[in-house]
C-alpha cells in the first residue's frame, strides 16, 4: 500500500534542494520571510546602508555624553567617526567598492582600535577579569571560583569551560604590550565569535556559493557585535557556538554537534536550551538514531566536564552560577537594564517571585510550542531558540540590554547564510518544462 502523506521535511544532507528560499515553513518569524520586489528594490539603495551608518554613529556618539563608563565612553568616542565615514563611502564611492570600504572602516574604528587601545591600557568590563582570574585559580587551586565572595567581582557566574579563555593570559601573563593583546580573553572570545561564524556560513550556504566576509565585517563592525566586543565579550563565544551547532545539525553532522552543543552547555547554563532544540531538528530531519548520538555525546562530554566541580564545589557552583545571576544572593548582579523582569524584581520579595514565574511560564509555552512545532531547517531552530532565549532575558530578575544580541545574531546570521534575506542573490530557477502541443511539437 503506497501511502499518500506528505512531508514537509527537506531532503537529507548532500541534497541540492534549495528549501531555505521559504524561512516561514517551521518557523513564526513571519516578518522575515523573502519579499522580492520591494524589499529588495529597497535594501538595493545607497540610502539604506548610509541611514544604517547614520544610526550607527548617533547611538556611538550619545555614549560620551550619557554613559560614565570610561571603557564605553572611548568606544563611542572612535566608534562615531567611524560610522560617520562609513556611510559617506556608502554614498560617494563607486558601488562596487563602496560597501567593502564601509565596512573596513566602521570595523577599523569601532572593534580594531578601541580593542587594541584597550587591551593594552588593561581597560575591561568586569567579565573580562572574573574569567581571567578564573584561570589563574584553576591552575593554582584546582578551582575556578573563590570560596567565600564578598563583593561583585569575586563571583564568577559561568561554567568550567569558560575557564579556557582565561588560559591565554595565565600563560602569556602581562609584562609587554604583545602578552597584554594576545593573552586578554577578549581576543580570544572574538576569534570563537567569527569561526564559529564562518563555518556556519560554510555549512548553510547554498552549493558553497557567496563570501561571508562582507557580511561577517558588517555584523561584527555593528554597535550590536562591535561595543560587546571591545570592552567585554564573554558572550560572544556562546552566540557563535550556538549558530555552528543548529547548522551542524540542519546537515546531519550528529555527533560534531553533540561536541559543540557540549561546549555551549559547559559555557554558560542559558545555553541548554539549545540542546533540545537541535536534538528534535536531528530527530525531524534524520530521525532518532542521529537525534539520539547528539544527545548522548552532549549529555556525555558536558557530565564529564561539570561533574567534577559538581562533586568537589557544589555550594560555589550553586550560589555563583545559579543564584547569583537570578539575583537570590545578598551581592546582587550588577546586570540592571530596565528589562520587564529587572522592573518587577525592584518591587521586592514579591516582585521577584512574580518575575520568576513569569520566567517559568515563558520557558513552558516555548517549550510546547517547540514539542508541537519541531524546527525543520537551522533557520527555523534558530528562530525557536531565539524566542525561549528573548523570553529568558526579558523576564529574568537582572538582565542587560546586551544579552539580546544573542537572539538577534541567531535570527539575522542563518539567514544570511542561507541566502534568505532579500540583499542576497536569489538561486538560479530551474527550467521551465517544454509545452507539448497535440500535434507533438515542443514549443
Amino acid at each position: 500500500m503506497v501511502s499518500t502523506r506528505t512531508s514537509d521535511v527537506p531532503e537529507r544532507a548532500g541534497s541540492t534542494r534549495f528549501d531555505v528560499w521559504e524561512p516561514g515553513r517551521g518557523s513564526w518569524w513571519w516578518f522575515l520571510r523573502y519579499r522580492p520586489g520591494r524589499a529588495g528594490r529597497l535594501l538595493g539603495r545607497r540610502s539604506v546602508p548610509a541611514l544604517g551608518c547614520a544610526v550607527a554613529a548617533g547611538w556611538a556618539e550619545a555614549f560620551p555624553l550619557v554613559s560614565d563608563i570610561p571603557n564605553q565612553v572611548f568606544w563611542g568616542t572612535t566608534a562615531a567617526p567611524a560610522y560617520a565615514l562609513a556611510g559617506l563611502f556608502c554614498l560617494t564611492l563607486p558601488r562596487r567598492i563602496a560597501y567593502r570600504a564601509a565596512a573596513a572602516v566602521a570595523l577599523l574604528g569601532a572593534v580594531l582600535v578601541p580593542l587594541v587601545v584597550l587591551a593594552l591600557r588593561g581597560l575591561h568590563q568586569s567579565e573580562v577579569m572574573v574569567v581571567e582570574r578564573s584561570a589563574h585559580l584553576l591552575l593554582h587551586t584546582g578551582t575556578p571560583y573563590l570560596p567565600d565572595p564578598v563583593v561583585v567581582t569575586d563571583y564568577n557566574p559561568y561554567l568550567p569551560a569558560m575557564t579556557l579563555f582565561g588560559l591565554p593570559r595565565a600563560a602569556l601573563g602581562s609584562s609587554n604590550p604583545v602578552a597584554l593583546v594576545a593573552g586578554d580573553a577578549r581576543i580570544w572570545f572574538a576569534l570563537t565569535f567569527l569561526s564559529c561564524l564562518l563555518v556556519c556560513w560554510r555549512l548553510l550556504r547554498p552549493s558553497g556559493e557567496g563570501s561571508a566576509l562582507l557580511s561577517l565585517a558588517a555584523l561584527t563592525a555593528s554597535p550590536l557585535i562591535g561595543l560587546t566586543l571591545a570592552v567585554g565579550g564573554v558572550d560572544l563565544p556562546l552566540i557563535g557556538v550556538c549558530c555552528l551547532a543548529m547548522a551542524l545539525a540542519a546537515r546531519g553532522r550528529a555527533v560534531p554537534a553533540g561536541l559543540v552543543l557540549a561546549l555551549a552547555c559547559t559555557l554558560k547554563w542559558t545555553a541548554w536550551p539549545a540542546l533540545p532544540v537541535a536534538v528534535l531538528l536531528l530527530w525531524r530531519l534524520y530521525g532518532r538514531r542521529p537525534a539520539a548520538r547528539a544527545t548522548l555525546t552532549a549529555v556525555a562530554v558536558s557530565t564529564a566536564v561539570i561533574l567534577p566541580f559538581v562533586l568537589t564545589q557544589a555550594q560555589a557552583l550553586r550560589e555563583q552560577v545559579v543564584r547569583f545571576p537570578l539575583g537570590l544572593t545578598a551581592v546582587h548582579t550588577p546586570a540592571g537594564s530596565p528589562l520587564p523582569g529587572k522592573i518587577l524584581a525592584g518591587f521586592g520579595p514579591i516582585g521577584h517571585t512574580i518575575s520568576l514565574t513569569l520566567l517559568c511560564l515563558g520557558g513552558l509555552a516555548v517549550a510546547l510550542w517547540l514539542l508541537a512545532y519541531p524546527p525543520t531547517s537551522a533557520v527555523a531552530a534558530c528562530d525557536l531558540l531565539a524566542a525561549g532565549l528573548t523570553v529568558a532575558f526579558m523576564l529574568a530578575p537582572a538582565g542587560r540590554f546586551g544579552y539580546l544580541a544573542l537572539p538577534t545574531v541567531l535570527v539575522l546570521w542563518p539567514r544570511l547564510a542561507a541566502g534568505a534575506l532579500p540583499f542576497h542573490r536569489r538561486p538560479p530557477r530551474s527550467p521551465r518544462p517544454p509545452v507539448t502541443t497535440l500535434t507533438g511539437i515542443q514549443l
